[in-house]
């Protein structure tokens, strides 16, 4: 699937497409668009909505590190393993944590500046 769209001032929009973990190889890159987090449903125990003690409660968020981009090095799903532009490696669980595929070129751009260290001033 093409996800790049040229407008008439001729600059090129792109957007980061959802994948699937299955669709995700060596080399993409991908960052996290939303998270799932389960909690007990006791925790809303003077709500309106009555649910069964040991139930849990599914909340979807956005995570303040999403759209931070990462370099696939390994997939063994439901893990998804990448390396963050500082070095660091990370571990995707597909099935709490909808990841996206960035556009090979900006990503591969966005992670090597983001991975630029500051010289220090003397």
């Amino acid at each position: 699937m093409k996800n790049t769209t040229e407008t008439r001032s001729r600059t090129v929009t792109t957007v980061a497409t959802r994948i699937a973990g299955e669709d995700i190889a060596k080399g993409d890159y991908v960052t996290i668009l939303s998270e799932i987090i389960e909690l007990p449903s006791y925790l809303w125990s003077n709500s309106a909505i009555s649910q069964p003690v040991d139930e849990l409660v599914r909340l979807r968020y956005l995570p303040s590190e999403a759209g931070e981009p990462h370099k696939v090095v390994a997939v063994c799903l439901p893990f998804v393993y990448a390396k963050a532009p500082k070095g660091n490696l990370t571990a995707f669980d597909t099935r709490q944590q909808q990841l996206v595929r960035l556009d090979r070129d900006n990503g591969r751009s966005l992670w090597k500046q983001m991975g630029k260290t500051k010289k220090k001033t003397k």
